[in-house]
Protein backbone atom coordinates (compact mmCIF):
# COMPACT_ATOMS: atom_id res chain seq x y z
CA UNK A 1 0.00 0.00 0.00
CA UNK A 2 1.38 3.39 -0.95
CA UNK A 3 2.03 5.58 2.10
CA UNK A 4 1.99 9.37 1.74
CA UNK A 5 3.14 12.06 4.12
CA UNK A 6 0.52 14.32 5.72
CA UNK A 7 1.65 17.74 4.53
CA UNK A 8 -0.92 19.94 6.27
CA UNK A 9 0.93 20.12 9.61
CA UNK A 10 4.39 20.70 8.11
CA UNK A 11 5.96 24.05 8.95
CA UNK A 12 8.63 23.94 6.23
CA UNK A 13 9.19 21.93 3.07
CA UNK A 14 12.69 21.03 4.22
CA UNK A 15 14.53 21.37 7.55
CA UNK A 16 17.55 22.79 5.65
CA UNK A 17 15.48 25.95 5.04
CA UNK A 18 15.62 26.83 8.74
CA UNK A 19 17.71 29.96 9.40
CA UNK A 20 21.05 29.46 11.14
CA UNK A 21 20.72 32.80 12.93
CA UNK A 22 23.84 34.38 11.46
CA UNK A 23 25.30 35.57 8.16
CA UNK A 24 28.96 35.12 7.26
CA UNK A 25 30.12 38.10 5.22
CA UNK A 26 33.03 38.35 2.76
CA UNK A 27 36.23 40.17 3.71
CA UNK A 28 35.50 43.01 1.27
CA UNK A 29 32.11 43.72 2.88
CA UNK A 30 33.10 47.13 4.27
CA UNK A 31 34.40 48.32 0.88
CA UNK A 32 30.94 47.96 -0.65
CA UNK A 33 28.76 48.88 2.35
CA UNK A 34 30.51 51.71 4.22
CA UNK A 35 29.71 54.66 1.93
CA UNK A 36 26.75 56.10 3.87
CA UNK A 37 27.48 54.37 7.17
CA UNK A 38 26.74 56.16 10.44
CA UNK A 39 27.98 55.06 13.86
CA UNK A 40 27.14 56.20 17.39
CA UNK A 41 27.31 55.04 21.01
CA UNK A 42 24.46 54.59 23.49
CA UNK A 43 24.83 53.32 27.09
CA UNK A 44 28.24 51.86 26.28
CA UNK A 45 27.04 50.03 23.15
CA UNK A 46 28.21 50.83 19.61
CA UNK A 47 25.61 51.04 16.83
CA UNK A 48 26.00 51.25 13.03
CA UNK A 49 23.44 52.29 10.44
CA UNK A 50 24.10 50.51 7.13
CA UNK A 51 22.54 50.12 3.72
CA UNK A 52 23.51 48.00 0.73
CA UNK A 53 22.57 44.93 -1.31
CA UNK A 54 23.60 42.35 1.34
CA UNK A 55 21.50 43.94 4.10
CA UNK A 56 18.21 43.04 2.38
CA UNK A 57 18.36 39.40 3.61
CA UNK A 58 19.21 40.31 7.23
CA UNK A 59 16.56 39.92 9.94
CA UNK A 60 16.36 41.48 13.44
CA UNK A 61 17.81 39.15 16.07
CA UNK A 62 20.25 37.60 13.59
CA UNK A 63 24.02 38.02 13.74
CA UNK A 64 26.55 39.06 11.13
CA UNK A 65 30.22 38.06 11.16
CA UNK A 66 33.16 39.33 9.09
CA UNK A 67 36.25 37.13 9.31
CA UNK A 68 39.74 37.92 8.07
CA UNK A 69 42.31 40.46 9.28
CA UNK A 70 39.74 42.62 11.11
CA UNK A 71 37.10 40.26 12.55
CA UNK A 72 33.76 41.90 13.31
CA UNK A 73 30.62 40.50 14.94
CA UNK A 74 27.30 42.28 15.44
CA UNK A 75 23.58 41.67 15.94
CA UNK A 76 20.88 43.20 13.74
CA UNK A 77 18.62 45.36 15.92
CA UNK A 78 16.25 47.07 13.49
CA UNK A 79 15.45 46.77 9.82
CA UNK A 80 13.62 49.20 7.54
CA UNK A 81 13.21 49.08 3.74
CA UNK A 82 16.31 51.22 3.07
CA UNK A 83 18.68 50.52 6.00
CA UNK A 84 19.50 48.30 9.01
CA UNK A 85 20.79 49.16 12.49
CA UNK A 86 23.38 46.76 13.93
CA UNK A 87 25.02 46.63 17.36
CA UNK A 88 28.44 45.18 18.14
CA UNK A 89 28.37 42.13 20.42
CA UNK A 90 30.37 41.29 23.51
CA UNK A 91 33.20 38.79 23.10
CA UNK A 92 32.48 35.97 25.56
CA UNK A 93 35.55 34.00 24.43
CA UNK A 94 37.67 36.30 26.65
CA UNK A 95 38.19 35.00 30.21
CA UNK A 96 37.22 38.39 31.74
CA UNK A 97 33.75 38.11 30.14
CA UNK A 98 33.06 34.63 31.56
CA UNK A 99 29.42 33.91 32.46
CA UNK A 100 29.30 31.95 35.75
CA UNK A 101 32.80 30.69 34.94
CA UNK A 102 31.89 29.62 31.40
CA UNK A 103 33.49 31.04 28.24
CA UNK A 104 32.37 30.60 24.65
CA UNK A 105 34.54 28.10 22.77
CA UNK A 106 33.48 29.08 19.25
CA UNK A 107 31.68 31.82 17.33
CA UNK A 108 28.19 30.31 17.57
CA UNK A 109 28.49 29.84 21.34
CA UNK A 110 29.50 33.51 21.57
CA UNK A 111 26.34 34.47 19.66
CA UNK A 112 24.24 32.24 21.95
CA UNK A 113 25.64 33.84 25.13
CA UNK A 114 24.93 37.30 23.72
CA UNK A 115 21.28 36.34 23.20
CA UNK A 116 20.97 34.61 26.58
CA UNK A 117 22.35 37.61 28.51
CA UNK A 118 20.47 40.29 26.54
CA UNK A 119 17.42 41.61 28.47
CA UNK A 120 15.97 42.99 25.20
CA UNK A 121 15.58 39.45 23.80
CA UNK A 122 12.47 37.78 25.25
CA UNK A 123 12.71 34.39 23.53
CA UNK A 124 15.82 32.48 22.45
CA UNK A 125 15.87 29.28 20.37
CA UNK A 126 19.08 27.24 20.30
CA UNK A 127 19.46 24.33 17.89
CA UNK A 128 22.53 22.14 17.81
CA UNK A 129 23.97 18.65 17.72
CA UNK A 130 24.65 16.58 20.84
CA UNK A 131 27.31 18.21 22.99
CA UNK A 132 27.24 21.64 21.34
CA UNK A 133 26.72 23.32 24.74
CA UNK A 134 23.05 24.36 24.57
CA UNK A 135 22.07 23.41 28.13
CA UNK A 136 25.38 24.41 29.75
CA UNK A 137 25.41 27.91 28.22
CA UNK A 138 21.73 28.45 29.07
CA UNK A 139 22.13 27.34 32.69
CA UNK A 140 25.26 29.48 33.16
CA UNK A 141 23.44 32.56 31.80
CA UNK A 142 20.33 31.77 33.89
CA UNK A 143 22.31 31.40 37.14
CA UNK A 144 24.34 34.57 36.50
CA UNK A 145 21.22 36.65 35.86
CA UNK A 146 19.13 35.08 38.65
CA UNK A 147 21.69 34.98 41.47
CA UNK A 148 24.23 37.71 40.60
CA UNK A 149 22.21 40.32 38.73
CA UNK A 150 18.80 39.33 40.21
CA UNK A 151 16.97 40.06 36.96
CA UNK A 152 14.81 36.97 37.49
CA UNK A 153 13.27 35.46 40.63
CA UNK A 154 13.93 31.83 39.77
CA UNK A 155 14.73 29.39 36.97
CA UNK A 156 11.97 27.09 35.71
CA UNK A 157 13.00 24.06 33.68
CA UNK A 158 10.63 21.72 31.85
CA UNK A 159 10.70 19.09 29.13
CA UNK A 160 8.31 16.66 27.52
CA UNK A 161 8.52 13.18 29.08
CA UNK A 162 9.05 11.03 26.00
CA UNK A 163 11.20 7.95 26.72
CA UNK A 164 13.93 6.87 24.28
CA UNK A 165 13.25 3.15 24.87
CA UNK A 166 10.52 1.16 26.63
CA UNK A 167 8.70 2.97 29.45
CA UNK A 168 9.60 1.76 32.97
CA UNK A 169 6.16 2.55 34.44
CA UNK A 170 4.90 5.15 36.90
CA UNK A 171 7.36 7.01 39.12
CA UNK A 172 6.77 7.59 42.84
CA UNK A 173 6.78 10.91 44.67
CA UNK A 174 5.83 14.55 44.16
CA UNK A 175 5.85 16.40 40.84
CA UNK A 176 9.51 17.42 41.35
CA UNK A 177 10.51 13.86 42.32
CA UNK A 178 8.71 12.37 39.33
CA UNK A 179 10.52 14.82 37.01
CA UNK A 180 13.96 14.17 38.56
CA UNK A 181 14.87 11.16 36.32
CA UNK A 182 14.05 13.27 33.24
CA UNK A 183 16.36 16.05 34.38
CA UNK A 184 19.68 14.24 34.13
CA UNK A 185 20.91 16.96 31.74
CA UNK A 186 20.22 19.61 34.39
CA UNK A 187 22.13 17.74 37.09
CA UNK A 188 25.09 16.95 34.80
CA UNK A 189 25.48 20.59 33.81
CA UNK A 190 25.00 21.88 37.35
CA UNK A 191 27.87 19.61 38.38
CA UNK A 192 30.13 21.33 35.85
CA UNK A 193 29.02 24.81 36.96
CA UNK A 194 29.15 24.31 40.74
CA UNK A 195 32.01 21.92 41.52
CA UNK A 196 35.08 23.96 42.45
CA UNK A 197 38.42 22.18 42.64
CA UNK A 198 38.91 23.50 46.19
CA UNK A 199 36.59 23.54 49.18
CA UNK A 200 35.01 20.98 51.46
CA UNK A 201 32.39 18.44 50.51
CA UNK A 202 29.99 20.13 52.96
CA UNK A 203 30.47 23.46 51.17
CA UNK A 204 29.76 21.90 47.79
CA UNK A 205 26.61 20.19 49.09
CA UNK A 206 25.40 23.48 50.57
CA UNK A 207 25.99 25.20 47.21
CA UNK A 208 24.02 22.49 45.38
CA UNK A 209 21.10 22.77 47.81
CA UNK A 210 21.03 26.56 47.47
CA UNK A 211 21.06 26.38 43.67
CA UNK A 212 18.31 23.76 43.56
CA UNK A 213 16.15 26.08 45.70
CA UNK A 214 16.35 28.59 42.83
CA UNK A 215 15.69 26.01 40.09
CA UNK A 216 12.19 24.58 39.83
CA UNK A 217 11.59 21.49 37.69
CA UNK A 218 8.03 21.49 36.36
CA UNK A 219 5.99 18.98 34.37
CA UNK A 220 4.58 20.05 31.04
CA UNK A 221 1.19 18.50 31.89
CA UNK A 222 0.23 21.16 34.45
CA UNK A 223 1.17 24.33 32.55
CA UNK A 224 -2.25 25.34 31.23
CA UNK A 225 -3.52 28.54 32.87
CA UNK A 226 -0.24 29.44 34.63
CA UNK A 227 1.56 32.80 34.34
CA UNK A 228 5.29 33.15 34.99
CA UNK A 229 6.39 36.57 36.26
CA UNK A 230 10.11 37.50 36.20
CA UNK A 231 11.17 33.91 35.58
CA UNK A 232 13.88 32.39 33.36
CA UNK A 233 12.03 29.52 31.64
CA UNK A 234 14.08 26.76 29.96
CA UNK A 235 12.25 24.30 27.67
CA UNK A 236 14.67 21.41 27.14
CA UNK A 237 14.36 18.81 24.33
CA UNK A 238 11.85 21.13 22.63
CA UNK A 239 12.05 19.15 19.37
CA UNK A 240 9.65 16.59 20.93
CA UNK A 241 6.88 19.17 21.40
CA UNK A 242 4.06 19.80 18.93
CA UNK A 243 3.41 23.37 17.70
CA UNK A 244 0.30 23.51 19.92
CA UNK A 245 2.27 22.50 23.03
CA UNK A 246 4.95 25.09 22.21
CA UNK A 247 2.32 27.82 21.90
CA UNK A 248 0.82 26.76 25.26
CA UNK A 249 4.23 27.01 26.97
CA UNK A 250 5.43 30.27 25.40
CA UNK A 251 2.15 32.07 26.11
CA UNK A 252 2.67 31.38 29.85
CA UNK A 253 5.30 34.15 29.89
CA UNK A 254 4.33 37.23 31.88
CA UNK A 255 6.19 40.55 32.26
CA UNK A 256 9.94 40.23 32.82
CA UNK A 257 10.10 36.56 31.78
CA UNK A 258 12.60 35.13 29.30
CA UNK A 259 11.90 31.84 27.48
CA UNK A 260 14.72 29.67 26.08
CA UNK A 261 13.91 26.67 23.82
CA UNK A 262 16.67 24.08 23.36
CA UNK A 263 16.73 21.09 21.07
CA UNK A 264 18.15 19.10 18.20
CA UNK A 265 15.63 18.37 15.43
CA UNK A 266 17.76 15.41 14.30
CA UNK A 267 16.95 13.62 17.60
CA UNK A 268 13.13 13.46 17.69
CA UNK A 269 11.82 10.66 19.94
CA UNK A 270 8.07 11.26 19.39
CA UNK A 271 6.73 8.87 16.72
CA UNK A 272 4.28 11.40 15.21
CA UNK A 273 6.68 14.34 14.71
CA UNK A 274 9.28 14.96 12.03
CA UNK A 275 11.94 17.63 11.52
CA UNK A 276 9.51 19.71 9.47
CA UNK A 277 6.47 19.40 11.79
CA UNK A 278 8.23 19.78 15.19
CA UNK A 279 7.15 22.58 17.50
CA UNK A 280 10.75 23.80 17.69
CA UNK A 281 10.87 24.24 13.90
CA UNK A 282 7.50 26.01 14.13
CA UNK A 283 8.77 28.54 16.69
CA UNK A 284 12.05 29.25 14.86
CA UNK A 285 10.23 29.82 11.57
CA UNK A 286 7.35 31.92 12.92
CA UNK A 287 9.36 34.19 15.24
CA UNK A 288 12.20 34.98 12.82
CA UNK A 289 12.36 38.69 12.13
CA UNK A 290 10.84 39.82 15.45
CA UNK A 291 13.33 42.16 17.12
CA UNK A 292 12.79 40.60 20.59
CA UNK A 293 13.48 37.03 19.41
CA UNK A 294 16.87 35.45 18.72
CA UNK A 295 17.98 32.17 17.18
CA UNK A 296 21.34 30.45 16.73
CA UNK A 297 22.20 27.03 15.32
CA UNK A 298 25.30 25.75 17.14
CA UNK A 299 27.49 24.03 14.58
CA UNK A 300 30.29 22.35 16.52
CA UNK A 301 30.09 19.79 19.29
CA UNK A 302 32.35 20.56 22.26
CA UNK A 303 31.54 17.54 24.46
CA UNK A 304 34.31 15.13 23.42
CA UNK A 305 36.00 13.78 20.30
CA UNK A 306 33.97 10.56 20.63
CA UNK A 307 30.63 12.44 20.80
CA UNK A 308 31.61 14.62 17.81
CA UNK A 309 32.66 11.65 15.68
CA UNK A 310 29.61 9.60 16.66
CA UNK A 311 27.13 12.41 15.86
CA UNK A 312 28.67 12.75 12.38
CA UNK A 313 29.19 9.08 11.45
CA UNK A 314 26.52 7.04 13.24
Amino acid sequence: MKAEDYFNDQVLDDADLLPTGFHELPNDFWETHSKEMKSWQEHGHTFYKLSGPMTTSWLPGHFIAVTGDAPFQAIVRKKSPDHVVIETVRDFTEPRHAVWGINARNREQNFALNLLTDPEIDIVTLLGTAGSGKTLLTLAAALAQTLDEQLYKEIIMTRVTVPVGEDIGFLPGTEEEKMAPWMGALMDNLEVLTQPTTGSKWGRNATDEFLMSKIKVKSLNFMRGRTFLNRFVIIDEAQNLTPKQMKTLITRAGPGTKVVCLGNIAQIDTPYLTETSSGLTYVVDHLKGWEHAGHVTLQRGERSRLADYASEHL
